[in-house]
């Protein structure tokens, strides 16, 4: 169960992040949360979909990893073995989080958390320190910290995104369906995709509000992430020594 901790460089001072990705510190994910201002760099890997919060009702995108719960067949026994790698699983451990700040407009101000009871977390030397020496942040916290504004950024831009695809009921249940080498089958299901019938049918108006927003080019490329499907289960077929027969 997580355990997340407001991080500081004395409490936190020896800790080490775990930097190789494997299934053993926590890698082995289905899929992962993405963002428009990440979709140009995970579309060129990974196929992008759509998923339902069962409480909210709101759709967010994912970059779908495997086929079933635990599954990421993107993960080899050397690692990750795409180029790039998802904002959300190089992200580790933390997350933004927030504290109480009456100096600050909205009464609250964004901190870095750290989850303890991360498999990542580690005392080991070949993990990356978080902290240098007298107390100032390494490189490698620097470049977290980037990054974990970027993902605040990104998740910010979620909502706009799906509100104007819901807006032109652009979004639309798919089910995949696949048939692997030794016969099989398993199906997808609760992913959502973009309706691409309603898509050719948008008027210019409507098509040059979405442009003029940036969400045409995150549709597109939602779309055509989707080729990337096909070597999913190329690589599924893989790992059990066998090449793909099909796609249903």
């Amino acid at each position: 169960m997580a355990r997340f901790e407001m991080l500081n460089n004395v409490e936190h001072r020896d800790v080490r992040i775990h930097t190789q990705r494997s299934a053993d510190t926590g890698d082995a994910v289905q899929y992962v949360v993405t963002f428009p201002l990440e979709l140009r760099r995970a579309q060129a890997h990974y196929p992008i979909f759509f998923q339902k919060d069962s409480n909210t009702g709101q759709f967010f995108p994912i970059i779908l990893l495997g086929f079933e719960k635990g599954e990421n067949l993107f993960l080899g026994p050397d690692g990750w073995e795409p180029a790039y790698i998802p904002m959300s699983i190089l992200r580790g451990p933390f997350l933004i989080g927030y504290q109480s700040n009456p100096e600050h407009p909205d009464g609250r101000q964004a901190v870095i958390t750290i989850d303890m009871e991360s498999p990542l977390i580690t005392s080991a030397q070949d993990g990356q320190p978080l902290f240098l020496e007298h107390g100032g942040s390494t490189p490698y916290l620097e470049n977290l910290t980037e990054l974990l504004e970027d993902i605040q950024l990104g998740l910010e831009m979620n909502a706009p995104f799906i509100a104007a695809l819901t807006e032109h009921d652009l979004i639309e249940n798919v089910t995949m369906s696949i048939t692997l080498n030794d016969g099989a089958e398993r199906q997808l299901l609760g992913l959502y995709t973009i309706n691409e019938d309603r898509l050719n049918e948008l008027d210019d108006a409507a098509v040059a509000s979405l442009h003029k927003a940036g969400h045409l080019q995150s549709i597109y490329m939602i779309m055509a992430s989707h080729a990337h499907f096909r070597a999913m289960i190329d690589r599924r077929n893989a790992k059990r020594l066998e090449p793909a027969t099909g796609l249903g």
